[in-house]
């Protein structure tokens, strides 16, 4: 299934949950944006409809535009050989999206990964807690606006 028609069919299902036009990009899957708050949903069934059978998590990568922060999805499907990727965007203050864990099990670490780094907090979540960095790390050091710390337990940073 081509890109543009899997985004109809979201538009067609979902309708006010996709937000945005379609994006197609050069180096990258086409993006399809989705309101934070029903990211479940479009996920689900596009793993689940046997028109689009996304079976594949590749990635899912938070995004720091200073303005917002954004959490992308690649999906791939074995079956069709298809790719997309959704995007949500986070309220930068609050940036609060629930998981998927449940409909994609190996989003458990990327989750943990886009919380450590950039403080995105997925409801939800099993065990949303830091997986890179120690426990008392201060901050989430991709933010743009993160100033590192000279020293951490007395060591030169």
């Amino acid at each position: 299934m081509e890109e543009k028609a899997i985004y109809s069919l979201l538009e067609e299902r979902f309708g006010e949950g996709i937000v945005g036009d379609f994006q197609e990009e050069g180096s990258g899957p086409a993006a399809v944006y989705v309101k934070s708050d029903e990211i479940q949903e479009v996920l689900r069934f596009l793993k689940e409809d046997g028109r689009t059978a996304f079976d594949s998590l590749m990635c899912l990568s938070g995004v720091d535009f200073e303005e917002e922060i954004q959490v992308v999805y690649h999906l791939h499907s074995m079956t069709h050989r298809h790719t997309i990727a959704l995007k949500a965007k986070l309220n930068r203050e609050r940036p609060l999206i629930p998981t998927v864990e449940g409909i994609y099990p190996v989003a458990n670490y990327h989750e943990r990964e886009a919380y450590d780094l950039l403080g995105i907090i997925f409801s939800g979540h099993s065990d949303l807690r830091r997986i890179l960095l120690p426990e008392d790390w201060p901050g989430h050091p991709l933010r743009k606006d993160y100033i590192y710390p000279d020293q951490y337990h007395g060591i030169k940073v």
